[in-house]
């Protein structure tokens, strides 16, 4: 199931002579059919049956106002969005740590075949602690409209180490003072290169800050996520019921400051694209490629985005790709950090060459055909 959606996704009903091609303008609100601006931000797409599902962070306009929870959005046509509430809701009454002043971000649900369950990751923050805890969340729902019930909320792979990491490395920085360490030297690189990080968090489980979800053809689902302090992409393994990770997982590009991932596959290649570490303000994306997803990636020379505004990917970050109408689409937010609730969507056609390598120009109006 490429694309990380659980059924595929199919082309909008009828044809280019039939109907008019909508047009969503990149950069503008987008409102709901009860005339609201749409509020779904770093978050991920499910289509079932004609039905597609937008779940994201529901925002407030302040970022010291309490966060509501992970909202939903439905629509047929990705054009017009009903909004379908708060599916994983934060409040007094909610689970621990779920509750008023927790951080919920870059929600991505999937659906399992095996258990009949949707089941919702993210990024989860615990009241009171900023981004210390970097734990994910997993909730669960009988349906896409929720309400999703938190399963647990951790850190990954707790007693773990990678799989593509040297035997000879494990424990090698058991034990160092972490109060005294000098940062950023070139020592202090190669440490994290050797696992300082992995070592540190090791019993406790390795961080997990900006993630998406990617469901193979085989069933097979993975948790991708930046770790270790922000340093490292860790790509896990998750059980057959989508709820845990195996403990079999891969760190790639150690001290890379690789996060907000988005991942497709083409023609049997895996495609990465992500963001550098900039705060709110945006940066120069990076792509990467693997032939299999748990196996050696390679990061491309420069940014598959082309054009004017490549170099801050045309204000965006990336938060999820998307295939509408047999098209891959990298959507990514236009983050507003003095009114988060305003951040704005972009929508951008990924197009192949001859070599097959993506690249994302800047389209104004994003077509959606019919």
């Amino acid at each position: 199931m490429a694309l990380g959606a659980a059924v595929a996704l199919s082309s909008c009903a009828g044809t280019s002579e039939q109907a008019a091609p909508l047009v969503i303008a990149n950069g503008e609100q987008i409102i709901d059919t009860e005339g609201n601006p749409v509020n779904c931000h770093g978050g991920g797409f499910l289509t079932v049956g004609d039905t597609t599902y937008w779940y994201g962070e529901q925002r407030p306009s302040r970022m010291s106002s309490p966060q509501l929870g992970v909202s939903c959005y439905s629509t047929t046509d990705f054009k017009n969005w009903t909004n379908r509430g708060i599916v994983l809701p934060v409040s007094e009454d909610a689970a621990e740590g779920l509750t008023p002043g927790c951080i919920v971000e870059r929600p991505k649900v999937i659906y399992n075949d095996k258990t009949g369950k949707y089941v919702l990751w993210f990024h989860h923050e615990l009241p009171g602690r900023g981004y210390e805890a970097a734990h994910c969340g997993v909730a669960v729902s009988d349906t896409p409209t929720g309400p999703f019930t938190l399963l647990h909320s951790t850190r990954a792979n707790a007693g773990q180490y990678p799989i593509n990491f040297p035997d000879s490395l494990h424990g090698k920085h058991a034990g160092v003072d972490f109060d005294n360490l000098e940062w950023w030297t070139p020592e202090w690189q190669q440490m994290v290169d050797e696992g300082l990080f992995v070592d540190r968090d090791l019993e406790g489980g390795q961080m997990s800050r900006d993630m998406t979800l990617y469901v193979d053809e085989d069933g097979k689902a993975y948790h991708i996520y930046s770790s270790e302090e922000n340093l490292t992409l860790q790509i896990a393994e998750l059980t057959d019921d989508y709820t845990a990770h195996t403990g079999k997982y891969i760190r790639i590009f150690p001290g890379g400051h690789n996060e907000a991932p988005t991942i497709f596959k083409r023609d049997g290649e895996y495609w990465m694209i992500t963001s550098g570490c900039t705060g709110w303000a945006p940066n120069k994306a990076r792509m990467m490629h693997a032939s299999d997803i748990m196996g050696e990636w390679t990061m491309m020379e420069d940014t598959p985005f082309t054009g004017e505004g490549a170099d801050t990917t045309f204000g965006g970050q990336g938060t999820y790709i998307v295939e509408i109408g047999g098209q891959p689409v990298f959507v990514a937010d236009i983050w507003k950090p003095e009114n988060l609730k305003d951040s704005r969507t972009l929508w951008l056609p990924i197009e192949f060459g001859e070599d097959g390598v993506p690249t994302i120009p800047y389209v104004a109006n994003y077509e959606i055909k019919r």
